[in-house]
């Protein structure tokens, strides 16, 4: 069970949160709770959150992350739930040193989760919604039996990420009523010019225009019939709509969704959210928390967060790194028309206006920007010099990873693309009365990485249980447009263009 937290450690939380509001950070307020290792190792195989539905991929990771910490592969030394007020857990063998660390470490997340506009659409009462979620799904297991109910729920997690990630922050489409879906037929008819009015009749003749008439009629009919009306980006909201479900499974199908949307921004802002704890950590424990005796293990335990190996990119040592280099250049004026115009390399490098913007633009940063938009706007070709960063691939020949290229162009464009839909392939409905059959057509939006064929067939077929008719999607493989298709029992490839 979890414990309160004893006299020093509660002295620790209030001078640590004295000086994080002292530098500005603003967050909700926190509740701190310790806990023993297998108690972190449940909590954190549950996301989070002490109360999830009941499900074996919890208990496979609490599986996981229980040997790894026995075995000394991993050690999970806090965790931070987005929540108003926020939630932090403590592992109760933590040195007082680790604890400060820890403490500084969750000020930045918890000023992250309040200020950054990713979160602003998130339920910050979510460790209630997921006990009431969990207090519903055992509930429909009660009566439905556990077998049918996890099955289900087996089938809506493969379709988790088929989500619309920026859907809270934007507008795909307004509401229409059919009168502004039609168009003005008249305006739309392509008519032969001619200066005389006497000539119209014969340049323009009667049968001529009914003809463009009836073409762009059934255009429109065409359009106004479609269904959905427009590609479609949230496919689980699509399903939860338009499938023939029972009241239990769309239920299911809502709970998984409205989680999915709550770890969502989590999954985009992943290097600026860990970035800006590391940043903070680091800056809180030198300047204001940590002890002259300290300085030893504060640096063991920071090297050892910030240690990268070389065929993965870690993404507290990055988002750190880049703030680090947004506050100096911004301290230094080393942005706008002028520095950005200058051709003398020299001058550039020494460019010193002391403007002191710095600190200003990383609260900014902190706010304004996701992950995909941060790496565009404040990955410089300097920065990946400085920290030798380049992409690399597997060579089939040396049966190894090797370089592939240390050009900055190449290098940002395959972070942004791993960036892209917090990494998840584009998919969105495009009809869902496919051969007015009912039948269900995807379509993947192809980025030049295609999709895993082994991942694709079997959700599909999780798609055709849901949607209870036939599911495909166009894709392309080999620079070829194929048709996967997949009726719950039979799956089939079909090529369909090139």
């Amino acid at each position: 069970m979890p414990k309160p937290l004893p006299t020093k450690l509660q002295d620790l939380k209030e001078h640590v949160t004295a000086v994080a509001h002292s530098y500005g950070l603003d967050g909700f307020p926190i509740i701190y709770e310790m806990l023993d290792y297998d108690e972190i190792n449940m909590v954190a195989a549950y996301g989070g959150f002490p109360t999830r539905y009941p499900h074996w991929r919890f208990g496979m990771e609490y599986d996981r992350l229980k040997k790894s910490h026995e075995y000394g592969l991993s050690k999970i030394y806090e965790m931070v739930i987005n929540n108003d007020p926020c939630y932090a857990y403590l592992l109760e063998s933590n040195s007082f040193i680790d604890q400060k660390i820890v403490m500084c470490h969750v000020a930045g997340h918890n000023d992250f989760f309040k200020n950054n506009f990713a979160f602003q659409h998130t339920n910050r009462s979510m460790i209630n919604e997921m006990a009431n979620h969990a207090s519903r799904i055992r509930r429909y297991m009660d009566w439905y039996g556990v077998g049918e109910v996890e099955s289900f729920i087996d089938c809506a997690l493969s379709l988790e990420n088929l989500i619309d990630v920026n859907a809270p922050y934007i507008v795909r489409e307004r509401k229409e009523d059919e009168s502004d879906r039609r168009v003005d037929i008249e305006s739309h008819v392509a008519r032969i010019p001619n200066a005389q009015e006497y000539m119209e009749p014969y340049l323009n003749p009667e049968s001529f225009l009914e003809k463009q008439r009836q073409v762009i009629k059934v255009e429109q009919e065409k359009k106004l019939n479609r269904f959905p009306k427009n590609p479609y980006r949230d496919v689980l909201g699509f399903l939860l709509e338009h499938a023939p479900l029972k009241r239990w499974q769309a239920d299911i199908i809502d709970i998984i969704r409205k989680e999915a949307y709550y770890f969502a921004p989590q999954g985009m802002t992943k290097i600026m959210n860990e970035g800006w704890a590391s940043y903070w950590h680091a800056k809180l424990m030198t300047e204001k928390v940590m002890e002259q005796n300290e300085v030893i293990d504060f640096a063991d335990r920071h090297s050892s967060v910030m240690v990268t190996s070389p065929q993965n990119l870690n993404p507290y040592k990055l988002g750190l790194e880049l703030y680090r280099d947004i506050e100096e250049r911004w301290n230094k004026g080393q942005f706008g028309p002028l520095y950005l115009g200058c051709d003398d390399m020299a001058k550039k490098a020494s460019w010193n206006t002391n403007v002191g913007l710095g600190s200003k633009k990383i609260f900014e940063a902190r706010k304004v920007y996701s992950d995909l938009m941060f790496i565009d706007e404040f990955l410089t070709v300097e920065f990946t010099r400085k920290h030798g960063l380049f992409t690399y691939t597997f060579d089939k020949r040396k049966q190894q990873y090797v370089i592939e290229s240390r050009d900055f162009k190449a290098i940002k464009e395959k972070l942004l693309a791993s960036l892209t839909n917090a990494g998840n392939p584009h998919i969105q409905v495009v009809n869902g009365n496919f051969e007015n059959r009912s039948e269900l057509l995807l379509e993947h939006i192809y980025h030049g990485v295609p999709l895993d064929l082994g991942f694709a067939r079997a959700t599909l077929a999780n798609i055709a249980r849901i949607w209870q008719r036939a599911a495909h999607i166009i894709t392309t493989i080999d620079d070829r447009l194929v048709c996967l298709s997949h009726d719950g029992e039979n799956y089939q490839e079909n090529v369909v263009g090139s």
